[in-house]
């Protein structure tokens, strides 16, 4: 089921009526929110509800068990149980045919003439979030992180709470689990200002992302030419917003309807496309995924705790990882070595060519650094090697002849809003949707959200499901 859906509409119309009911206390309540979410997840594909019972009980158990053994041996297992089933489902799901292909490549280089067999299997929708998120869970208990879900109820809704469910924030156990052990009911301006959220992120994705973006990018990543520089760094600018509109608006969405239950999510973007270099970008972008990669890779990896080289090692390690967790493809990778490449390049300019970043320069460092990310959106975006080694070629012109297919138009509307885009993360990067909410007196505020619910009627977009959907 989709945000950008009316039959989602009449589901969380539905949901809301049965949680504000005065009928059902709050056992009642998480019981009806656990079966919403399976139905959320199940009209996807039924059978996939299975993955996730298994994960919540291994990790339930695992956790159960590692709340109360003593013995390391055994809290070992239990710890290892868990990975062992959840990143066993990511490999057999995700990276089975990705890693059966690369063998078949390998082994055929030596004349074996092997030949694997395709099971065309389906990717569970979002398996890559809710399989993080609960491992989380039984990682922080080995390490004795957190305290133990109070009731079965409670872990589970934690692992298939349906606002974030598919696509994000990835939550922490403390942070989520331990909302949901008194009854929460939204104030009457968290409930406003959760539809407000929700409308800003329906706005995103089906104005910006899907009307306005999508077509230029899926133009220029689905040509089969050698295309201009132009076309090019155009598509790659569309894909730049598109993912960010489209992702962000996720998010926004997530946090808008958790917050019209009364339970809080945490901020997911904070005007990434503003970042001052590539650790302020990561602080900014997907903050959930790399909070989790820093506290689950990169620290157990060594760090900064062992010397200069083994940080090095540990960041590239943390993002080709990190590149491998968004798809199975070596695009994927190189997209991960290439943010790893920057964040080495940075610390070293750090050590060896420092200089005070000023209001000055810092709106410089800010494009130069959207560039270099839109570098490396080709490898994202492009469905294979040669096409974005070819988008590469095009934008830095090292070939000539390059076609256009861009109209004018095309090119004028994604550098407008493109545009636009970089300089509100700008202006916005020190401070937040509600702080400036605050300032704007309310019938503005009623007039842009009148705006954006009419332009969201009106827009031309098909009801496309969200990129991270994929992951």
């Amino acid at each position: 089921m989709l945000f950008n859906s009316l039959s989602f509409v009449l589901f969380l119309v539905v949901v809301l009526a049965l949680y504000y009911s005065k009928f059902l206390n709050w056992t009642s309540k998480k019981g009806m929110l656990l079966l919403a979410s399976y139905i959320f997840y199940g009209l996807w594909n039924p059978p996939l509800v299975a993955l996730l019972w298994i994960s919540t009980m291994v990790d339930w158990t695992a956790g159960k068990k590692l709340s109360v053994e003593e013995n390391e041996r055994k809290r070992k297992m239990w710890l290892i149980l868990s990975m062992v089933v959840n990143l066993g489902f990511l490999a057999f799901f995700k990276y089975r045919d990705f890693l059966l292909d690369n063998f078949t490549t390998v082994v055929n280089t030596y004349g074996y003439g092997y030949q694997s067999q395709s099971m065309d299997i389906i990717l569970p929708m979002g398996i890559s979030f809710y399989t993080f998120q609960t491992m989380s869970y039984t990682i922080d208990m080995y390490k004795r992180k957190t305290q133990p879900a109070k009731t079965f109820l409670d872990f589970a809704l934690y692992v298939t709470f349906f606002p974030q469910l598919v696509a994000g924030p990835i939550v922490r156990a403390q942070d989520l689990i331990t909302q949901f052990y008194e009854e929460k009911k939204a104030t009457v301006n968290q409930f406003i200002w959760g539809i407000f959220l929700l409308t800003i992120g329906l706005f995103q994705k089906v104005v910006m992302a899907d009307t306005l973006l999508s077509g230029t990018a899926d133009k220029v990543f689905g040509s089969d030419k050698l295309l201009h520089g132009v076309d090019a760094w155009i598509g790659t600018l569309a894909f730049s917003g598109q993912i960010f509109f489209d992702f962000a608006g996720y998010s926004t969405c997530a946090i808008g309807i958790a917050l019209m239950l009364g339970i809080i999510l945490p901020d997911n973007f904070k005007y990434p496309y503003a970042s001052l270099g590539f650790s302020d970008l990561w602080k900014r972008w997907h903050i959930t995924l790399s909070s989790w990669l820093r506290d689950y890779l990169y620290i157990p990896l060594g760090g900064n705790r062992y010397g200069i080289l083994r940080l090095y090692v540990a960041l590239m390690v943390t993002m080709l990882l990190g590149g491998l967790w968004h798809g199975a493809a070596w695009t994927f990778i190189v997209w991960g070595g290439l943010h790893g490449t920057y964040l080495i390049l940075e610390r070293l300019q750090r050590r060896y060519l420092p200089f005070k970043i000023t209001k000055w320069n810092g709106i410089f460092l800010a494009f130069i650094t959207f560039s270099c990310v839109n570098i490396t959106w080709v490898f994202f975006r492009a469905r294979e090697f040669d096409t974005a080694w070819n988008m590469i070629k095009s934008m830095f012109y090292m070939q000539i002849d390059g076609e256009k297919i861009l109209q004018s138009f095309s090119i004028l509307k994604v550098c407008i809003v493109v545009g636009l885009l970089f300089l509100c993360h700008w202006i916005m990067r020190n401070t937040s949707m509600k702080e400036v909410s605050l300032k704007i007196p309310l019938w503005i505020l009623g007039i842009l959200w009148a705006v954006m619910l009419f332009l969201i009627a009106i827009a031309q977009g098909s009801g496309e499901q969200f990129i991270y959907f994929q992951f």
